[in-house]
């Protein structure tokens, strides 16, 4: 008859307390009398152990020590172990048995002290002890243990190296590594094992040893899916995304049926590769196959589809799923900031809260970009409370995400304190920073951080050099600028990009040293149209004609269709008020149906993006826009503000002239943030796709001094920050 699982604990209490009871009023028996001790019966009976052999008082123990572990009681054992100390029986015959259970119930300190008391310990006690430390991510000690293996006279055996060639790679070891696979090939373990052989792939790809994995790979003779994926993983985690491709096929081509892991990887090889029929195909695959509803497919689906910019595929497949876990709701998000869908990304954000999802440090520095590019200086806020709350205001991703959210909403001060919390720096939060600082201008601060690096035990890299460059190249500061450039020239080990000679060629060009601007292109082996159209930028600014017609010459060669060329060069005949010129670019625009992005400027308020245009009705309150505009308008021309109507086309009258000014998108925008929020200690911020023109420069100089509030202005070039009737830039820019 069975018991109820109520009776067989009531027993199995007996048992322990008739234990205790031993322990603390019975005589302490030795190896001699054992067998007049007790024991316990398979009914939960306790019973002497005169009736029992040796054998049986072991097998009742571990009987007992099983019942432990499903109760996941570390007490129950640490008192059978006690009792069988003091009974006198030798308990380091069941020192395995005991070891498994301490470790099977989470207590990695009881089993490590047994195991140290042990004479002799089998290699399965050396392999389980092994394993949990590496469970517990406690490396370092799985790695002493291993060493101590060989000198005690223990072979490690398939298990031994399947788990600490994990140890080699978290800890970065590669030469204990290979010298681990010497002594596994000694063993014969290789190639007949694939388990080992999954262990040793996975070891390599992650050290970035890619050539050594493929090589186990092709040693194996039997290959399964656990060993190709291993490779796979590899390949797409180093960029080597059209070698992944290629052992997929060879995967497909030897029958080996792919699993959820599979497709995810190598549906992220098609995303980093844009192959989007490849990545249609193996989607067809993966619905064959019946993974459709296995989440790391999903999340692999959306973003292979959101990397090939069909991110309304992407949210089909996210829309499909009905329990979307952290993994997806980040992996959507992210897709569309990367796809200039910042809006739905942050209103898809505000869905995965309302959902009781949690984000992580991934999806907030995701959310923090969106902010970043729609300059959402308010609602970035709110996701910095969020960061805090998670506890993750010290992470340096989160960290260099809330940098370059402040930064690019041209809150320097607020970059700062973050830069300064963070706890670990990387050169990361350092770019950001820096990027952050030459965006406002603040080039004097840029260059003492970027002089500090060395001093935080940090190399610059790409990026770092092009944000200080930037940086010069904002403030004004050219000695120093081409300083640096000089010694990324000098150094062999930096690759100068076309980036680093754009940021000198627009120094320079600013400055109006023009020529020596055009023969730093000169210098470079493929100048791309980017570089020929910053000098033409340059040249407009100066009035160069002569050489601007040169320079387009050489972008056009380069991309003839390209529309921002053919821009820069109207707007520098219009400058000089050569019209005929004007009139005929926008003819010969017209001819090849190129078209000027049309300017836009857009503020944050009341937690709602309002976007304008020139001349823009379409705004529900526009008519009280428009006469908040004229009342400024009048106010500021008491002051001095002098329409510049260089810049509009001469065969309007005077009037007409001024009005097409007056009505440009970022006057709009200001209008209606001083429209909607009177506090005048609250910041106007604004944002443009192109840079700000003259007039509105002027325009929004005198509207901060008049309206007594402080406006930022980011263009597509830097920050403005008007106060008081002056910018920051000093009107260099």
């Amino acid at each position: 008859m069975q018991r109820s699982p109520k009776t067989r604990a009531v027993g199995f209490t007996r048992i322990l307390n008739f234990f205790t009871t031993l322990q603390t009023t019975g005589p302490k028996p030795t190896q001699s009398n054992l067998l007049k001790t007790s024991c316990v019966d398979q009914d939960n009976e306790v019973v002497p152990f005169n009736n029992r052999s040796l054998t049986e008082t072991s097998n009742a123990y571990a009987s007992l020590l099983r019942r432990c572990i499903e109760r996941k009681s570390v007490s129950e054992i640490r008192r059978i172990q006690l009792h069988m100390t003091k009974s006198g029986f030798p308990h380091l015959s069941l020192g395995n048995k005991l070891i498994d259970a301490y470790l099977k119930c989470e207590s990695i300190e009881d089993a490590r002290k047994l195991f140290d008391e042990m004479p002799q310990r089998h290699i399965v006690t050396w392999n389980s002890m092994i394993a949990s430390y590496i469970r517990h991510k406690r490396s370092q000690e799985a790695l002493k243990l291993y060493q101590m293996m060989l000198p005690e006279g223990v072979l490690p055996d398939e298990f031994t190296f399947s788990s600490i060639f994990k140890v080699f790679s978290d800890l970065r070891l590669l030469p204990e590594g290979r010298k681990a696979h010497g002594l596994l090939v000694v063993s014969g373990l290789e190639v007949s094992n694939l388990f080992v052989g999954s262990a040793l792939v996975d070891m390599y790809a992650k050290l970035g040893k890619l050539r050594d994995a493929r090589l186990v790979v092709d040693r194996v003779m039997e290959k399964d899916v656990v060993l190709v994926t291993a490779l796979i993983v590899g390949y797409t985690q180093h960029g080597k995304d059209g070698e992944a491709l290629e052992v997929f096929r060879n995967l497909v081509k030897e029958g080996i049926k792919a699993n959820e892991f599979t497709f995810a990887s190598i549906l992220i090889a098609c995303g980093n590769l844009e192959e989007l029929g490849k990545g249609k195909l193996i989607h067809g695959l993966i619905i064959k196959s019946g993974f459709e509803s296995v989440v790391a497919s999903q999340t692999s689906l959306l973003t292979m589809y959101s990397k090939c910019g069909l991110i309304d595929d992407s949210l089909k497949v996210f829309d499909r799923f009905v329990n979307a876990n952290q993994v997806m709701w980040t992996a959507v998000i992210v897709g569309l900031v990367q796809n200039g869908r910042e809006e739905l990304a942050l209103s898809i954000f505000r869905r995965m809260i309302r959902s009781s999802i949690n984000p992580n440090s991934f999806t907030l520095s995701a959310t923090l970009r969106a902010c970043s590019s729609l300059a959402m200086f308010e609602q970035g806020k709110q996701i910095h409370g969020r960061v805090m709350k998670a506890g993750l205001d010290k992470d340096r991703f989160a960290g260099a995400a809330l940098i370059d959210m402040y930064g690019k909403c041209g809150n320097i001060e607020m970059a700062r304190s973050v830069f300064d919390a963070l706890v670990e720096i990387d050169v990361v939060p350092v770019n950001s920073m820096i990027y952050s600082y030459a965006q406002s201008g603040y080039g004097h601060e840029a260059l003492k951080l970027f002089n500090r690096m060395r001093d935080m035990g940090l190399e610059p890299n790409d990026a770092t050099f092009v944000s200080v460059l930037a940086a010069c190249s904002n403030a004004g500061l050219i000695e120093e600028g081409l300083n640096i450039f000089s010694s990324i020239r000098s150094n062999p080990t930096i690759d100068l990009s076309r980036d680093h000679y754009a940021c000198v060629v627009d120094m320079l060009g600013r400055a109006g040293r023009l020529k020596e601007a055009e023969i730093l292109i000169n210098q470079v082996k493929k100048p791309d149209v980017v570089l020929w159209r910053t000098l033409l930028s340059a040249c407009r600014i100066h009035g160069e004609v002569e050489m601007a017609k040169r320079v387009m010459n050489g972008a056009l060669e380069l991309e003839p269709g390209d529309e921002g060329t053919h821009v820069l060069l109207s707007n520098l005949y219009a400058s000089t008020g050569n019209w005929t010129q004007v009139i005929k670019m926008k003819s010969t625009m017209r001819e090849m149906r190129l078209k000027k992005n049309p300017a836009m400027t857009w503020v944050d308020v009341d937690r709602g993006v309002h976007t304008f245009m020139a001349g823009d009705w379409s705004h529900p309150r526009s008519g009280e826009i428009y006469e908040m505009l004229d009342s400024l308008i009048e106010k500021i021309k008491d002051l001095g503000y002098v329409p510049d109507t260089r810049f509009v086309l001469q065969d309007l009258d005077e009037k007409e002239k001024e009005r097409s000014l007056y009505y440009h998108s970022e006057k709009l925008a200001i209008t209606f943030a001083l429209l909607s929020n009177s506090n005048k200690n609250t910041c106007i911020r604004i944002f443009k796709n192109l840079r700000v023109c003259g007039d509105c420069h002027t325009w929004i100089k005198f509207v901060s001094k008049v309206a007594r509030r402080e406006i930022i202005a980011r263009d597509a070039k830097r920050f403005h920050h008007f106060r008081d009737g002056l910018c920051s830039c000093g009107d260099y820019w």
